[in-house]
């Protein structure tokens, strides 16, 4: 393979140490002056710029072990769209431990490169990866018109392809895979199961494969080997936060709420950094029951973002269902103060006053909550409370 490197190349850095970024800056200009960089300190600040359009992207190097935004997650975002999914994108990593490898192979990374590494290592991957891009593979060629036409949802074309990719690729587990979901998607489970198995069978790590057969269990109500499943994906790679909520979610279901907050405690401890999926696993956690936890999630989003002042309702009901009612109160008459006629919000309080042995100002909001609503059931059951 000989690449004859671009003199015009618009490169992204994204890297949360800006020595790094300055180092990867310095490199690249080694190895071409011309070559025009822009840097992002974060994955969630590449993808606006991204998104945006704001400036030319023809190569992104990212750093893995980002907050807000890791460099996994920024690849999965750009190769789910259809305008930058063909970007290559090579990924910086501090080891390539069985975690990082898994995602970036989940998610379709082109390469990536372990630290410490020379300019020379750098521009031999660049122009590996540069080659790849405009010289694909019968087989990379063959996946790329599947995506197209699963997009279409041309299905049945699809798997027709899927089975040549099959027979292109014999020592990758990702064409399994693919047929697998596309079989899932004509709703054939059994069939789906098959190539899906096949895929684990010949790749251990093939993380998006055990997730796809624990869906299967689920949707077919065995939850025991869906845990399973999720369980196995979950120990490849603990910082999927969509796959641990749903594995929670059916650990909560079977009654195992202590490993259902287990599986919480990691992915809040991944993401948090992340106001947003720090908000969503709260609120997670509270639909399950598990207020503690939800609580302290509540409480890290607020420092994350103190003006997320929605969420201090939300605070305020967590802690008065794990039997903080006192605790309780500041949050909730802070949301009040932004509502003054919630009578949710109403009511919350005139518990916490009630729990907290507080009859006068527990009547005075539930009465409140009367003249709102005459008919309001758990007003009048507070009322009869305090009477008693």
């Amino acid at each position: 393979m000989h690449t004859e490197l671009p003199e015009t190349l618009h490169i992204l850095i994204v890297d949360d140490m800006k020595p790094m970024r300055q180092s990867l800056r310095a490199m690249l200009k080694l190895i071409r002056p011309t070559w025009r960089i822009v840097e992002a300190p974060d994955g969630r600040e590449a993808w606006r710029m991204i998104e945006r359009g704001e400036t030319p992207v023809d190569f992104i190097v990212s750093d893995w072990n980002m907050p807000h935004l890791s460099g996994t997650e920024l690849l999965h975002r750009v190769r789910s769209n259809r305008a930058t999914r063909h970007i290559p994108f090579l990924m910086i990593t501090a080891e390539a431990n069985k975690e990082i490898v898994a995602e970036a192979a989940e998610n379709d990374v082109d390469a990536y490169l372990t630290k410490p590494f020379v300019t020379a290592t750098l521009e031999k991957k660049i122009a590996e990866l540069l080659y790849n891009a405009a010289h694909p593979s019968p087989l990379a060629r063959l996946l790329q018109r599947i995506e197209e036409l699963e997009e279409a949802g041309q299905i049945d074309e699809a798997v027709k392809l899927a089975e040549q990719a099959v027979a292109l690729g014999k020592r990758s587990s990702r064409p399994y895979r693919i047929l697998g979901r596309l079989h899932l998607k004509r709703g054939d489970r059994a069939t789906a199961r098959k190539w899906l198995e096949k895929a684990v069978a010949m790749n251990q790590l093939d993380v998006a494969s055990f997730h796809l057969l624990g869906r299967i269990a689920t949707d077919e109500g065995n939850l025991d080997a869906a845990i399973g499943y999720f369980a196995r994906a979950m120990d490849i790679n603990p910082r999927h936060a969509d796959r641990a909520i749903e594995f929670a979610s059916l650990l909560a279901r079977k009654k195992e709420h202590r490993r259902a907050e287990k599986v919480f405690r990691l992915v809040l401890r991944a993401h948090q950094h992340d106001p947003d999926r720090c908000q969503e696993i709260a609120q997670h956690c509270f639909d399950l029951g598990l207020f503690d936890l939800a609580a302290k999630a509540y409480e890290h989003t607020l420092r994350l973002d103190p003006s997320r002042t929605d969420l201090a309702k939300q605070l305020g009901m967590a802690l008065r269902r794990k039997g903080q009612p006192r605790e309780a109160l500041p949050h909730l008459e802070r949301a009040l103060a932004e509502d003054a006629d919630n009578i949710d919000l109403l009511l919350e309080i005139a518990h916490c006053h009630l729990a907290c042995r507080k009859p006068i100002p527990a009547e005075r909001y539930a009465v409140k909550v009367i003249r709102l609503d005459p008919n309001n059931a758990e007003a009048r059951k507070i009322l009869d409370a305090i009477d008693q």
